[in-house]
């Protein structure tokens, strides 16, 4: 039987990365948030070493006693932290000087006071973009005994019928001379959005859950605002809704190039779906809209089209379950990206051109 890898995932959430981490082969030795309906989340669908815990709060020694991992022990450190305050309006702020932004610090602190052979940051948009160059730099500093890898994937080559893009920041210990290759596409055509949620009945009418399919619930909607959903085509957006039906900020716009063309959007059966956030129950805050029924979409296909199983259970108010869910890593990323990562740090699997030696701290931070 192979190595058992180990790790610790700080701002656990619903438990996406987890879940997709296990499926990778790791062991996933503790898992900390401080949302406590996440944690419950994570608890009753991913694993009941689960905990409420803060980060700025708990440090290395206390995570090593409760994980019950020694020295050298921890092969993984994952996470993603909040990080409010990356702005692109904010210029000249120092990253880790910003105070919505001690979070990440704190998750920098843990992998310093960790040492793991590896850490997995994800969830932080704006590394992926010019100007997260400078932040990188300092992440480097401040994380000085790994090797930096950031890398910008979308989900929809991983199994999803969603693109959403996810930024995620893997950092190789300088004691590993092998490089971190991020994974190719794990799925050859793009998975559609009828795929996914085709085979779920529709939600009950009065607003209660499926008896059947847990969290499959249907939001509660005017009936103005499905008259006017009603008039949308597949693909269509708040344009397709006749003029005497339309909101007083759409009549005031250029039909053509101005306001949000997914507003009041509808999914396409054949399609893929954008980025789920925790708006997706909603008209107004996206293209949201079942392809074939005159409603939003339900937590249960939101989940789905995160990755997510039908055996997790989202915990918590109707607000708390859709933040999990649109906050969540998808498990199949995350499983892609592990896998990636168990590679460079397995000194005892066959060494192939793309994880050729580095010299002793050789530095490969690039955006």
């Amino acid at each position: 039987m192979g190595k058992k890898w180990t790790c610790v995932e700080s701002f656990c959430g619903a438990g996406g990365m987890s879940l997709g981490l296990e499926a990778a082969g790791i062991d996933v030795k503790l898992a900390f948030d401080l949302d406590e309906a996440a944690v419950a989340t994570h608890k009753q669908g991913v694993d009941d070493r689960a905990i409420v815990a803060d980060a700025q709060e708990i440090d290395g020694a206390e995570i090593r006693e409760i994980a019950e991992l020694g020295p050298g022990d921890l092969d993984l450190f994952t996470g993603g932290p909040p990080c409010q305050g990356f702005s692109k309006q904010r210029r000249g702020a120092h990253l880790l000087q910003d105070p919505r932004n001690q979070l990440i610090r704190h998750y920098a602190r843990l992998v310093d006071e960790l040492q793991p052979k590896a850490f997995m940051l994800e969830n932080v948009a704006v590394f992926g973009q010019h100007r997260g160059k400078r932040y990188l730099a300092e992440l480097e500093e401040a994380l000085g005994h790994y090797r930096l890898y950031p890398h910008q994937y979308n989900s929809a080559d991983f199994g999803l019928a969603q693109t959403r893009s996810r930024f995620v920041l893997v950092g190789i210990h300088f004691d590993i001379q092998r490089a971190f290759v991020p994974p190719e596409p794990t799925t050859e055509r793009a998975v559609s959005v009828g795929e996914v949620i085709g085979d779920l009945p529709e939600p009950p009418l009065d607003y209660s859950d499926h008896p059947d399919f847990p969290n499959h619930q249907r939001a509660r909607v005017t009936e103005k605002n499905i008259e006017r959903f009603s008039h949308v085509p597949q693909g269509g957006g708040w344009q397709d809704i006749p003029w005497d039906l339309r909101l007083e900020c759409h009549k005031r716009t250029n039909t053509k190039s101005g306001g949000w063309p997914d507003v009041y959007g509808r999914l396409k059966w054949d399609g893929q779906c954008p980025t789920i956030t925790g708006g997706f129950d909603s008209f107004t805050r996206g293209r949201y809209g079942h392809p074939k029924q005159d409603r939003p979409l339900t937590p249960r296909e939101a989940a789905r089209l995160q990755g997510f199983p039908d055996t997790v259970v989202f915990q918590g108010t109707r607000q708390e379950v859709r933040t999990q869910i649109g906050n969540a890593v998808p498990p199949p990323l995350a499983e892609a990206i592990a896998k990636s990562v168990l590679r460079a740090i397995d000194e005892t699997s066959p060494l192939d051109a793309s994880l050729a030696s580095l010299p002793p701290h050789q530095k490969t931070l690039s955006v």
